[in-house]
């Protein structure tokens, strides 16, 4: 394990609390995390030989699964800002005996060449971002993926009714409130996605956002 790894910096909010991460994503989802995943990799139609990468993996939970649809062929990896949580997710990987390369990274700044992957995930992470870095980590997002590719991202729904409002900004704080994937869909367009679409998941609490890279090579500067 790498525990010597240090975080790097970044304006987005960074989860230092690995340890008790999986007890509070069980607590906000209500026991459905496992079951949230599977519809997650699903929406991502992640597909046997697929190179995968979910960004802002956390504990790996999510990566790990997106690994059991790539296989045989497939390549999976994780990336996250904070140290502990790849550490965690190493761990884990390690005890279900699945490969999984998972290192330190930032949405804004990817640590991949141009054109690697078919498909990008990223679950309950987008939020932590301001606008500015939002718009920043999609370009980035479409630069790692191969034409054709594509990225979906599921995130937390604002929740209005006042229970779930203050347990939400409780465990994850104000800022989870004014996030909205629906405000995402310029910002892919922005980078050159096509077929945005963003919806409801069968999970109140949950919305997505998916899209296309370009089938032509981007134009880079």
């Amino acid at each position: 394990l790498h525990a010597h790894e240090r975080a790097p910096e970044t304006r987005g909010r960074t989860i230092h609390w690995a340890r008790f991460y999986d007890a509070v994503t069980g607590l906000l989802l209500l026991g459905r995390e496992r079951a949230i995943r599977e519809m997650t990799v699903e929406l991502a139609q992640v597909e046997p030989g697929d190179k995968v990468l979910d960004v802002g993996c956390g504990t790996g939970s999510l990566t790990i699964l997106a690994k059991t649809w790539a296989d045989p062929d497939g390549e999976v990896h994780g990336i996250d800002a904070a140290p502990e949580m790849i550490d965690v997710a190493r761990r884990k990987s390690a005890q279900a005996e699945v490969t999984v390369d998972f290192q330190v990274g930032l949405i804004e700044d990817i640590p991949f060449p141009d054109d690697q992957f078919d498909v990008v995930l990223s679950s309950l992470m987008i939020h932590h971002l301001p606008d500015d870095l939002k718009r920043q980590g999609v370009a980035e997002i479409y630069r790692v993926l191969k034409p054709g590719g594509h990225l979906l991202i599921v995130d937390f729904e604002p929740p209005t009714k006042i229970l779930p409002k203050i347990l939400a900004t409780l465990l994850l704080g104000h800022y989870m409130m004014q996030s909205n994937v629906r405000e995402l869909p310029p910002m892919m367009e922005d980078a050159g996605f096509t077929d945005v679409e963003v919806g409801m998941t069968r999970y109140s609490v949950l919305s997505f956002v998916r899209g296309r890279a370009g089938e032509a090579l981007n134009v880079r500067s």
